[in-house]
């Protein structure tokens, strides 16, 4: 049976179909998988044992159906759920299903704080589109595959103190509703006192460097002549006479200077991880890491939180205005952003310990 698999972005949402796609190569006899996205994920899945050929959106949908149409699939597993793959299931004409969006249940929560959201796992929804093919959850959770060449050499990579054990934090998130202010991540790595890899895309490596600027400047936190904080970020400032002194803690500014899949070899070798909801986190559900979960303007209950790994999370309960989008914004539509600048970050961290 030849499976076709449609899920367009992001990162993290096409992580979280792996469970599907492994368990339609596994369970299906004699399935063959492919899978359709955009060409900036095709790395995401070309490393996957479970998918037998990556198809992608590079022109007009009408070119996209066309060469879907000459593979003679068998099925459909729409993921996505939007009109364009509506379209292309429409266009192929065979049998096919869809995972729920449950856009008007988010839709009541955002607008209205009504909660009638289900407690399940986006996963298992993701699985339900699978189901009339016979497809169980396995229980193995979420996969990431690195590809050869890619793995970091963390002797190489890192400085001498951050090889015997670290925390990668990923401070990124597409957009800045879900992501922490600077000095609110400074204060959390001054409570981790430990070697913190920061990771992020070259859009983060600004507040990367900020940070490490505050830590190589710690305890007093001064500014460095000649350099005001709006100099060196736009989105706050961070020299703050008050924060708390972080002798222990050691940042070295990844962001921007390691590829998707170097990224996620970090991850990998952590001793944890703490990210906002973004696609990092879920490359460390994938490694069954233990990850610090920071949640912001979208929350836990729509069913995108660590998949069947160690996790807590941090985030403000029973904030009025929250969540105010099943997504995110530029800039909190209430002007005080008090899903970020009030979480109370009480980690209660394990020591630390060596890591390889």
């Amino acid at each position: 049976m030849k499976i076709l698999v449609l899920r367009f972005s992001s990162i993290g949402d096409i992580v979280l179909t792996t469970p599907v796609v492994r368990a339609l190569k596994q369970q299906v006899p004699g399935a063959v998988v492919h899978y359709c996205t955009k060409p900036g994920y095709r790395g995401l899945l070309e490393a996957n044992p479970y998918v037998d050929r990556v198809h992608t959106l590079t022109g007009k949908l009408g070119e996209l159906v066309k060469e879907l149409r000459a593979e003679q699939f068998d099925f459909v597993v729409d993921l996505h759920h939007n009109l364009r793959t509506l379209l292309i299931k429409l266009q192929l004409g065979v049998p096919g299903a869809s995972f729920d969006k449950l856009n008007w249940r988010k839709w009541l929560m955002v607008n209205w704080k009504w909660d009638v959201l289900p407690r399940v796992h986006i996963v298992q929804r993701y699985l339900q589109a699978a189901a009339p093919l016979g497809v169980r959850d396995d229980g193995r959770g979420l996969d990431y595959f690195i590809p050869p060449g890619q793995e970091i050499n963390v002797a190489d990579a890192l400085p001498p103190e951050f090889q015997r054990g670290y925390v990668a934090f990923a401070i990124g998130a597409q957009h800045a509703t879900k992501r922490l202010p600077v000095e609110r991540i400074i204060e959390l790595c001054a409570q981790l006192r430990r070697p913190v890899v920061l990771l992020g895309g070259p859009e983060d490596e600004s507040t990367g460097h900020v940070v490490e600027l505050h830590f190589e400047h710690a305890p007093t936190a001064a500014a460095p002549a000649g350099i005001t904080p709006e100099a060196l970020s736009p989105r706050a400032h961070y020299f703050d006479k008050n924060a708390l002194p972080a002798t222990q803690t050691l940042i070295y500014n990844a962001c921007g200077r390691f590829s998707l899949h170097q990224s996620a070899s970090l991850v990998r070798q952590a001793q944890l991880v703490i990210s906002h909801d973004t696609g990092l986190m879920h490359i460390a559900a994938a490694f069954g890491k233990e990850i610090f979960s920071v949640w912001g303007n979208t929350i836990p209950e729509f069913g995108m939180y660590p998949y069947r790994t160690e996790f807590r999370v941090l985030e403000v309960p029973g904030l009025s205005c929250r969540p105010c989008s099943k997504i995110g914004y530029d800039k909190c539509p209430q002007g005080h952003f008090r899903c970020m600048r009030d979480i109370r970050f009480d980690l209660d961290l394990p020591p630390g310990r060596d890591a390889r």
